[in-house]
């Protein structure tokens, strides 16, 4: 099944709808960025990670980077060692386990939807964009090297 679709300038183009089983292999995926926002006033930001879901996987991972000297260039004054920390708790928390606190008895899906929930502190979700994949894990650092690094 097909769509088209007629864009304002006049272009069409064609979204294809996958059913289930017609994906090739591949799975729908959500995936959001992680920002670190040093001063929220100020809204300027760097993307330091990315948190990927896969519901017919039951995946849900996280991988993060950050930028020292691009975070620093923002706000000299940014908590270096507190950022590092939140980003590694959102690790713990897509990996389960005692590690992840109370998120350790939730599914994947719920543990994605607590993390992308929008928040006002320095690490922030972005909006969450979707994809098809056959490997979420691979997908989760295909992402990270490509939208973050």
């Amino acid at each position: 099944m097909s769509e088209r679709h007629i864009h304002m300038a006049g272009h069409v183009a064609e979204r294809h709808i996958t059913r289930a089983g017609q994906g090739g292999g591949r799975d729908v995926f959500e995936y959001a960025l992680l920002r670190v926002v040093p001063r929220v006033e100020r809204g300027e930001c760097i993307n330091a990670g990315v948190v990927v879901y896969c519901r017919a996987r039951a995946y849900v991972g996280a991988r993060t980077h950050l930028d020292e000297a691009r975070l620093l260039a923002l706000d000299a004054r940014a908590d270096v060692a507190g950022i590092r920390a939140a980003l590694g708790a959102v690790e713990r928390v897509c990996a389960g386990g005692a590690e992840a606190g109370q998120a350790a008895g939730d599914d994947a899906g719920r543990r994605f939807r607590w993390l992308i929930a929008p928040r006002s502190t320095v690490v922030q979700p972005g909006p969450v964009h979707t994809g098809l994949t056959a490997d979420p894990g691979a997908e989760t650092e295909r992402l990270l090297d490509l939208l973050v690094r």
